[in-house]
């Protein structure tokens, strides 16, 4: 073994794991067991503090993020007039501040940890602009950041004159998955077509697949079945995600019980996205009032890898947001009432290894032979990580820290009582 950069004493891994020590050299992690003997030079003490992966958002909107006011404000907070809103700016957008916004994010999400986005990015604009800018985006934030692009028709692939030839155009470009958004067609029989051609795009490309798939109340938008269907007929198990799924809330278990087997036969992944899901969903509804949100429990005991994503941040769509990919499983594990330990444990897999697989990162985990990129978190294990939504103590990128914060306290004087430091810790489960 090369001499180690960097040695993390102490640290509790997610899988429990207490007093392991994690040695990096050459930006891999060599080894992690208790009581290293080496000397590197660099150590951190993560006394008893959580080390985990870093953070993955299987599910973002980079062009827009930021944008929030940008030609006005969303006063309904819908889907729909977010989406008129979007169409308002794309006139006005330029290269350079989409560029710009997109470069903010990056640096709020090394803050906190989040080290791999996947973007959709609309190709519905015959300029390209937001795909010339992200692709620089991309190439400029590669060194600390793993951002991974869809080519997304996202007025339509049929409803948007020349969306196909833009979305190819794209790809040339070298965005690295393929989108849709099925459910915005004009109609049913537009949107199984158009999931079977961009499938048939990426068989031919060898390319991911990932769609905005059923982002809608409507029980009876099933284009998750063709995806599914799709995905089996052209042989693309394992590579391709439905996104949002969010009608499947509002459909009959009889039905659910056929098709949640169909997914499973397809190897098809599932992103929900429950900060945006439990905001734009249910708006027709009086009361009751629809959650929106998949059914997460009910997919991931099939069998099938489930993970959350953002979003989006400040933008016509929302107005909230920080890139804290812990406030989106937050958010999950309540909508999808997750809260058993054993479900607040999942809630956290699905902002860090469920969507790794999902992008197919190369080298994550923090096993020997893995890349050098962990969080140390001020918290003693998962459940509690997300509970105080902890501090990240240190951001560690091919075995370089790359950001840095203090541990987070209160310190009290009260009357009577002699000063004393607030410890909001206390162990679940």
């Amino acid at each position: 073994m090369s001499a180690p950069d960097l040695i993390v004493r102490n640290a509790t891994l997610p899988d429990g794991r207490t007093g392991q020590d994690i040695v990096v050299a050459q930006g891999r992690i060599a080894e992690v067991r208790p009581a290293v003997e080496a000397a590197a030079a660099t150590e951190i003490d993560a006394a008893g503090q959580l080390v985990t992966p870093p953070f993955v958002d299987a599910h973002f909107h980079m062009d827009s993020t930021l944008s929030y006011g940008m030609p006005r404000v969303n006063l309904s907070g819908t889907l729909l007039e977010g989406i008129g809103l979007w169409g308002e700016l794309k006139p006005d957008l330029t290269q350079e501040a989409i560029a710009a916004r997109a470069l903010e994010y990056c640096d709020w999400a090394v803050a906190r940890g989040l080290l791999a986005i996947r973007s959709h990015v609309d190709v519905c604009d015959p300029r390209l602009l937001a795909t010339e800018a992200l692709l620089a985006v991309k190439q400029q934030v590669a060194p600390y950041l793993d951002l991974q692009l869809v080519a997304f028709p996202q007025d339509g692939l049929s409803r948007s004159p020349n969306a196909e030839a833009q979305l190819l155009r794209a790809l040339d470009m070298g965005v690295d998955v393929v989108g849709g958004i099925p459910h915005f067609e004009r109609t049913m029989a537009d949107g199984a077509a158009s999931v079977r051609r961009l499938c048939e795009i990426a068989a031919e490309r060898g390319l991911l697949v990932d769609m905005h798939c059923d982002e809608s109340d409507d029980p009876l938008s099933r284009h998750i079945e063709t995806l599914a269907a799709e995905t089996h007929r052209l042989g693309l198990h394992g590579r391709v995600t439905g996104s949002h799924l969010t009608s499947m809330h509002s459909m009959d278990t009889y039905y659910v019980s056929k098709l949640i087997p169909l997914m499973v036969e397809a190897q098809v992944g599932v992103i929900a996205n429950p900060l945006i899901n439990i905001t734009l969903q249910g708006r027709h509804d009086t009361y009751p009032k629809r959650r929106g949100m998949t059914r997460v429990p009910e997919l991931m005991a099939a069998g099938l890898t489930v993970a959350f994503g953002h979003d989006c941040v400040m933008d016509p769509w929302y107005a909230m947001g920080t890139g804290d990919m812990l406030e989106v499983a937050h958010m999950g594990l309540h909508v999808a009432q997750m809260t058993g330990v054993d479900g607040m444990r999942a809630s956290f897999d699905a902002v860090t290894v469920n969507p790794a697989r999902l992008l197919h990162l190369e080298g994550y985990g923090l096993e020997p032979g893995c890349r050098a990129d962990f969080v140390l978190l001020q918290a003693r294990d998962t459940v509690e990580a997300l509970r105080l939504r902890a501090e990240r103590l240190a951001v560690v990128r091919g075995g370089t820290v790359i950001a840095e914060a203090p541990r987070r306290e209160s310190r009290l004087t009260l009357p009577g009582r002699a000063p004393t430091t607030v410890d909001f810790r206390r162990r679940v489960g």
